[in-house]
């Protein structure tokens, strides 16, 4: 991705602070709602990256019951495994529950843009709580 291309991935998440937090929803702003698989779909479009991208339906739950790895998959088909620190734009996938299942824009590492349950669309940091501690893998996108 071009350096263009992550500063308007980066200048559109930052655009959906605010938005609360609602199950598959992806309708920016305080009346709307999304949740952290929907924000980075909306994102990515928004700003180029990818087209549109409709996820199949999927329970709030899913991650506490199930070993798949249904994120990180789905994630491969419009980004790529990263060793490497993540760059502005790119995905930061932490673990929460049984499996990789809560994804975030990453600004400036290991600063974040990600929609999370009763909070809403925040900047996060993922050296502090919910997110300071556990597992995390990063994706670029193609």
């Amino acid at each position: 991705m071009s350096d263009a291309g992550r500063a308007a991935v980066v200048a559109e998440a930052q655009s959906w602070i605010g938005t609360p937090f609602h199950h598959m929803g992806r309708i920016k702003g305080a009346k709307g709602g999304v949740d952290c698989l929907m924000l980075l779909a909306e994102v990515y479009e928004r700003a180029g990256v990818t087209g549109h991208i409709a996820p199949r339906f999927y329970v709030p739950d899913w991650h506490l019951n199930r070993d798949a790895e249904l994120y990180a998959e789905g994630l491969l088909r419009y980004a790529r495994p990263i060793e490497t620190a993540p760059l502005p734009g790119d995905i930061a996938l932490f673990r929460f529950g049984r499996t990789f299942s809560h994804g975030a824009i990453v600004t400036r590492w290991p600063r974040l843009v990600h929609a999370y349950w009763q909070r809403g669309v925040v900047i996060g940091d993922a050296t502090r709580q919910p997110l300071t501690g556990r597992p995390v893998r990063f994706f670029s996108p193609f």
